[in-house]
């Protein structure tokens, strides 16, 4: 799924602290990892279409019980590079090179091998076979105890990973690192379908390698393609990341968003309580997912408002220099906050617009079409492209979101 997005990238953790979050261990602190950011042109109209495959298979995937589908401590911080698309990390196991997997909070399944020459060939064998299907890729293959080592020394012992039999979809990647609730796992063994696998993050804290069960992300907007600009923070929150209050929601109750990373929000255009663009409803926050996608109502409600067209050689919306000097804020209300989205941050990196063949004398937006109507328990997908404006947390233990304004909320970046 998130080979769906036509880029590798490299992925770290970001270490931090949460003074209130539960399951504290006094002995030990957060760890960071940075990650890269990249761009892979090929093919880059069909961002779009990845991104709306994904959301479809997240909405499939929690639609019913999760089935098994066979498809064809201290604090650590790992630097990550903007690939323009995603992000990405570097992960050792043992027997095969350093792999870059791609980060995301969508899926839980850990696995290499999506290139045939990094399959993971030691560890101990669950004697399980795993399969993970996504909106436009899927694994399959055995299920191995093995010792997880990320590229700043921190390493955790006995992780089940997956190496890859078998792998579609996924280019200029090794595979994923699994970060999302760890009920996104269950039903991904062949043998024992109700069994759940301990994600990372879950290990990490088990063996007392972070204190916290939260993990945070800080990513960047960027003009120049594998940055590395990006980090994740397993065990605390790294307050250098995130300027003001870092505040915080519960996570969604309403499903499917609610086996996610998921929280409610409405978006209004041009002030606070301005034109109603997206009425409250359930969402998710993903960074597995490139774009900014809204249910088809309040996209087209978007589209209106901006005067932007679909434009078809890159498949995002477009807009003139002069219709983006009047595009105004979108204003995301999350509980009680409210988080400003300027006009900059809805554009795509124009210094990019070539590495989506996309014309130097045009605006193209990051806001887009999901593909399917609200009122279905997921109505949209904060994805990287929104990610990259505000620090973003995911409270495990606690079972909520949080989110901070940066010194790049602002930034005219873009």
């Amino acid at each position: 799924m998130l080979a769906a997005h036509l880029a590798s990238f490299i992925l770290a953790a970001v270490a931090f602290s949460s003074a209130d979050a539960l399951h504290i261990r006094r002995d030990s602190t957060p760890m960071s990892l940075p990650f890269v950011r990249r761009v892979n042109a090929t093919g880059v109209p069909s961002i779009i279409q990845h991104d709306q495959a994904r959301a479809k298979a997240l909405k499939a995937n929690r639609a019913g019980a999760r089935e098994f589908r066979r498809a064809p401590g201290p604090v650590f911080n790992v630097p990550a590079t903007n690939q323009g698309v995603d992000y990405t990390t570097t992960v050792c196991a043992p027997t095969v090179q350093s792999v870059e997997l791609l980060i995301d909070t969508g899926s839980s399944n850990t696995w290499v091998g999506a290139q045939s020459d990094n399959a993971l060939q030691g560890g101990r064998t669950t004697g399980d076979t795993v399969s993970v299907k996504y909106g436009s890729g899927s694994f399959t293959g055995e299920e191995v105890f093995a010792t997880v080592k990320f590229s700043n020394g921190i390493t955790i012992a006995n992780q089940s990973i997956g190496s890859a039999s078998a792998s579609q979809g996924f280019h200029g990647v090794d595979g994923i690192l699994g970060i999302g609730p760890v009920d996104l796992t269950c039903g991904t063994l062949e043998s024992d379908k109700s069994a759940c696998i301990p994600t990372v993050t879950d290990n990490a804290f088990s063996q007392g390698l972070i204190s916290t069960h939260v993990v945070g992300i800080s990513f960047n907007p960027t003009t120049t393609i594998g940055s590395i600009n990006g980090e994740l923070t397993f065990g605390g929150v790294d307050t250098s990341k995130f300027t003001g209050t870092l505040n915080y929601v519960p996570i969604t109750s309403t499903s499917p968003s609610s086996h996610y990373v998921g929280i409610d929000q409405s978006i209004t255009y041009g002030t606070t309580d301005g034109t109603t663009v997206l009425p409250a409803t359930s969402g998710i926050t993903d960074t597995g997912t490139t774009l900014l996608l809204l249910a088809t109502d309040a996209y087209n409600t978007y589209m209106n408002l901006t005067g932007a067209v679909p434009d078809k050689s890159t498949g995002l919306l477009s807009l003139t220099p002069a219709q983006f000097g009047n595009l105004q804020s979108l204003f995301f209300h999350i509980g009680n906050n409210t988080l400003e989205f300027t006009a900059n941050a809805q554009a795509w990196p124009r210094a990019l617009n070539s590495a989506i063949n996309g014309k130097a004398d045009l605006v193209y937006l990051v806001v887009a079409d999901m593909g399917s109507p609200s009122g279905e328990g997921l109505d949209f997908i904060d994805g990287q492209t929104f990610l990259e404006r505000f620090y973003h947390v995911y409270d495990i233990a606690n079972s909520r979101v949080g989110f901070a304004t940066t010194p790049f909320t602002y930034a005219r970046t873009n």
